[in-house]
């Protein structure tokens, strides 16, 4: 059975131990999994060191199946090594290596796999696997380099910090990347919490929330609301998307008043539709509330968070705009409805699309965090909003897929409503100043930039290698 060997290297700004320490930690596989792929951990038990198990949830196209990982070699700060114990490979190994440089640390990712029925399509096979490795690799190796750099910008002592909306797109990414950086996370979930996990049980609906007993907060991150995007706005569905984030904040808002000892800061979504329809205008946080739906959400949402403010915690109101992510929202949909290709455009196409891919987002959360003189409300988003014309004629260049011809505003109106004038057919240009100014360093400031780096469409090669 022909072995294989595949290997990705890259430079990093820091000490091998440190690379080290980061892979260490909870959350760092979750935050190396590519978004393109549909992969979970279902279980975790051990460490690095010799023993330690991980079971993946995969899939081969449409076929789902567990990867059982153990960990077999450990020499802290220099590498550790894992094996496949089941899975789609004869054989497969995977050492990591962390050496130091002159000017910082070199990583070394290097797999050394077999294939069942390598004698059927010896070449084809590997250089399949070999693709697809690269694709990862680079994502990964990318992934880490800037979250290494964020935490450096970001340096402060271990924070603990409590969510609202973890399981979410937006707070299963950020909480990893919490983690990662030695923060210490825990959770607000509807279910019995699992106290060893950091689980803390709340009931918005019934003003269940009790912190009392608990270590103090350093931050609080309120994320949860129901999802406003999807759907007709039913007189149901419409006081759902109020109650979900009025009665939320205001319930976290009034607890942590409360507190002997309270949080530093509470940052509590919003969204950019704060603003309501404007084609015409770049609007700054100063502006006032639009005259729609959506906007009288938001200045809901964010007069609910006014018991914290009153009690001097610090609090900014997180206007955010299209989070862009595989996983879930906007983009995860429209990649499952446009097999065949991409609309040219929804309605006229000219509405702006303030978006922001998710490293950037959980990057600025972690930002608003330790930024001392952010404070109120802020644009998060891209610096470069697009037309929704070109955020279409965009992701169908680099999925090389057509575009198709335009979906009328009149057939989007039979279908969703009020919905479709607000979220699919309005649009906001905001500005974020504000954010920049702070020191918020953008990873992908454009959007095709941060499409390839989400989707896995790069074609830099250069730092990976196959002896």
């Amino acid at each position: 059975m022909a072995e294989h060997r595949f290997t990705y290297a890259s430079h990093f700004p820091c000490t091998a131990r440190e690379l080290y320490d980061w892979h260490a930690r909870p959350g760092a596989l979750e935050r190396l999994i590519p978004p393109w792929e549909s992969t979970r951990v279902l279980e975790r038990t051990g460490s690095l060191d010799p023993g330690g198990r991980v079971v993946l949830a995969m899939h081969a196209g449409p076929v789902p199946y567990r990867w059982h990982a153990r960990h077999i070699n450990n020499v802290p700060g220099q590498m550790f090594r894992d094996v496949q114990e089941r899975g789609p490979f004869a054989r497969w190994t995977h050492t990591h290596r962390f050496i130091d440089t002159a000017n910082g640390a070199l990583l070394e990712d290097r797999i050394d796999y077999a294939l069942p029925g390598q004698a059927l399509l010896p070449g084809f096979t590997a250089t399949r696997v070999d693709q697809t490795l690269e694709r990862v690799f680079r994502y990964r190796h990318a992934t880490l380099r800037d979250d290494l750099l964020l935490h450096q910008r970001c340096s402060a002592r271990p924070l603990r910090v409590l969510i609202s909306g973890a399981s979410g797109v937006l707070g299963s990414a950020l909480r990893p990347l919490l983690t990662t950086g030695g923060h210490e996370v825990w959770t607000l979930v509807r279910r019995r919490p699992d106290r060893s996990r950091g689980e803390i049980h709340w009931n918005p609906e019934d003003g269940q929330l009790n912190l009392t007993g608990l270590p103090a907060f350093d931050g609080v991150i309120h994320l949860a609301g129901d999802n406003i995007g999807e759907g007709r706005w039913t007189t149901d569905k419409k006081r759902r998307v109020v109650d979900s984030r009025v009665q939320g904040t205001g319930l976290i808002a009034r607890t942590i008043a409360a507190l002997p000892v309270r949080p530093k800061v509470l940052l509590s979504a919003s969204a950019v539709g704060f603003y309501g329809n404007c084609l015409d205008c770049c609007m700054r946080e100063e502006a006032p509330a639009g005259a729609d739906f959506i906007s009288d959400v938001c200045a809901l949402w964010e007069q609910s968070a006014r018991p914290a403010e009153e009690a001097g915690i610090r609090t900014v109101f997180m206007r955010i705009g299209v989070v862009l992510s595989p996983r879930g929202g906007a983009l995860r949909r429209l990649l499952a409805t446009s097999p065949l290709g991409f609309c040219r455009r929804f309605g006229s196409g000219e509405q702006y699309i303030s978006w922001i891919g998710i490293n950037d987002m959980v990057g600025a959360v972690l930002h608003a965090l330790s930024c001392d003189s952010l404070i109120g409300p802020v644009n998060i988003a891209a610096p470069r909003p697009v037309t929704n014309a070109l955020l279409l004629q965009t992701l169908a260049r680099v999925m090389h897929r057509p575009l198709l011809p335009p979906l009328p505003a009149g057939l989007l109106h039979t279908l969703y409503g009020q919905m479709a004038t607000e979220v699919l057919l309005g649009g906001c240009r905001v500005s974020t100043d504000k954010l920049q100014r702070s020191g918020y360093l953008f990873r992908h400031a454009d959007l095709e930039t941060a499409l390839r780096h989400l989707l896995g469409r790069c074609t830099d090669t250069a730092r990976s290698a196959r002896p």
